[in-house]
């Protein structure tokens, strides 16, 4: 016997209708490149979204077809995270940050109809579209100029100018399945070509419904949410439409990331909930060390960070020092992108702060929906908190291929799990902690050796302001750990000490046997430690003694 419920379809579309009907008063903030404060409401953000649908289909846009953008975090970002899967088209989000030569590749992998471009980033666009193949040159590219409109009568079309002709009440919404596509991100390509991740307007309705929950990021209508993580980078965690799907307030910081602008953002806004990745959170916290006092951060009730695993240091310094919560998420592209999060369990109620401090430096337990397992050598392995294999993830936001990208089909299972490329335990009540990604797993002498854990620990050290480790060669182990340090300015250390502070923590074979001071660590497009660049700088440096 089959239920009596509703075939009611989970889209976009939906979530829009929601905001526009009880929330369309709640604010919208963007911070614009010559740092003016641009306030607006959800109500603006969907009227121009529906204008902007029309305009797209003006162009010829249609159903499943691609729209990039190439924009900061701003309110027409937003708008065409609605208006695109809103026409039932897909909306793909660029990473200015990527190289000229794989942002042509991934436009022209896409498919991409339309590109939607800040004003400033013309000149990077300029060269991708150099490097497109003739056909794929002549898509239409509208300009974003920040309020400072211009006639569409060159190469480009304006923004504004082009959304201004339109009439939002003529816009009807058309019939679109749940299941079709909605918007694109392409993974950072640190193994391979950038491969394109397809989400449906289910998974994302179901992954901000999941972000919402009280024990994921808990977003209420009263929360003034900050997405520092880029909107072209995974949907910004999702937030963007967790937020309005809750109705709370947004505020984007547009290209001024840096950690004054950023807390002179928190305090006038009064932010309760920023999110970025752990480097963003060092930044903020050395002025908040330098400067105590200066900010108001009384309304934050948590710092979200995900993208790479904070040192305990980290953590614990924003805790004791600031009565600041880091809220830690782990997730991927191909997952939406978040799949777990470090909340203190209920069982850890009564806990000493020191160990439900150190709790949130773990991945923590999935969210509703997300199944978990990890495979060794010899299978599935238990979840006692020690047994360490390769996190398998399944799920209704969880890719189950890549877009036209035969060569990833050996990331998925022949029963249907998604192959993380994390290593990891996991305790008995579900809790995972990431050991390394697997190709950053060190094996010396047969024994493994987690970079992540080595890391977090030097960056406990108070004249290390972060370091990496990676694995170099070794004639007779095989591999050994190798440690790139950054000093804090004015701090100074040995190779000697830092194995000296180390030792009490680690079997003496985990210690490096190099450590190396750098001036800066490489780092991927998204914030993340390029390690192949150290493991190249350093494969046949001498060692340090």
């Amino acid at each position: 016997m089959r239920g009596l419920m509703m075939d009611y379809p989970l889209t976009i579309g939906a979530i829009a209708r929601r905001v526009e009907t009880l929330f369309g008063a709640r604010e919208i903030v963007s911070r614009r490149s010559d740092r003016r404060i641009d306030r607006s409401t959800y109500g603006d953000v969907l009227r121009h979204a529906r204008q902007l649908a029309l305009a797209l289909t003006r162009l010829g846009v249609r159903g499943g077809d691609r729209v990039a953008t190439l924009c900061w975090n701003h309110r027409e970002h937003l708008e065409c995270y609605f208006a695109v899967p809103w026409l039932g088209a897909v909306a793909h989000t660029l990473n200015l940050r990527l190289h000229v030569d794989e942002l042509a590749y991934i436009v022209g992998h896409a498919g991409d109809r339309v590109a939607i471009v800040d004003a400033a980033l013309l000149p990077l666009w300029a060269q991708v579209q150099a490097r497109l193949p003739e056909p794929a040159r002549a898509l239409h590219t509208i300009v974003v100029r920040e309020g400072g409109g211009a006639p569409n009568d060159g190469p480009t079309l304006d923004y504004d100018a082009l959304i201004a002709a339109e009439d939002p009440a003529a816009f009807v919404e058309p019939a679109v399945d749940e299941r079709d596509a909605a918007a694109m991100c392409y993974t950072s390509g640190t193994t391979g070509r950038p491969k394109g991740v397809l989400y449906s307007h289910r998974s994302l309705v179901l992954h901000s419904l999941a972000g919402a929950c009280v024990d994921t990021f808990g977003l209420r209508e009263s929360d003034v949410v900050l997405p520092v993580v880029p909107m072209f980078h995974a949907n910004a965690w999702g937030l963007p439409y967790t937020a309005a799907m809750v109705g709370a307030k947004l505020v984007f910081p547009g290209p001024h990331l840096d950690a004054a602008s950023l807390l002179e953002l928190f305090a006038d806004e009064r932010v309760t909930f920023p999110a970025g990745v752990p480097t963003v959170w060092l930044g903020v916290l050395q002025a908040l060390d330098a400067a105590p006092g200066r900010y108001d951060l009384s309304r934050i009730r948590s710092l979200g960070t995900g993208g790479a695993a904070p040192p305990l240091s980290l953590i614990r310094a924003f805790a004791e020092r600031h009565g600041l919560e880091l809220c830690h998420g782990w997730g991927m592209t191909e997952l939406s992108p978040v799949g777990t999060v470090a909340n203190v369990p209920v069982a850890m109620a009564d806990a000493p702060e020191r160990e439900r401090v150190a709790y949130r430096a773990r991945q923590g337990r999935p969210l509703p929906f997300v199944e978990i397992r990890a495979r060794g050598d010899g299978g599935i392995v238990p979840w006692d908190g020690a047994s360490l294999g390769e996190l398998e993830v399944r799920g209704p936001w969880i890719a189950s291929a890549y877009y036209e990208s035969p060569d990833g089909a050996d990331r998925f299972t022949d029963d249907g799990w998604f192959r993380t490329g994390d290593v990891v335990s996991i305790a008995p009540d579900g809790t995972i902690t990431v050991a390394d990604r697997a190709k950053d797993l060190i094996k010396s002498g047969g024994e493994w050796i987690s970079s992540v854990a080595l890391e977090n620990a030097l960056m406990g050290h108070p004249a290390v302001a972060e370091a990496a480790v990676v694995a170099v060669s070794d004639a007779r182990w095989s591999e050994r750990p190798l440690a790139a340090v950054v000093l804090r300015p004015n701090a100074s250390a040995t190779p000697e000490e830092l194995r000296a502070f180390l030792a009490p923590h680690f079997a003496h074979f985990w210690l490096p046997d190099r450590i190396e001071f750098v001036d800066a660590i490489p780092r991927t497009s998204v914030g993340k430690f390029l390690k192949s660049a150290l493991r190249e700088r350093f494969a046949s440096a001498a060692p340090v003694p």
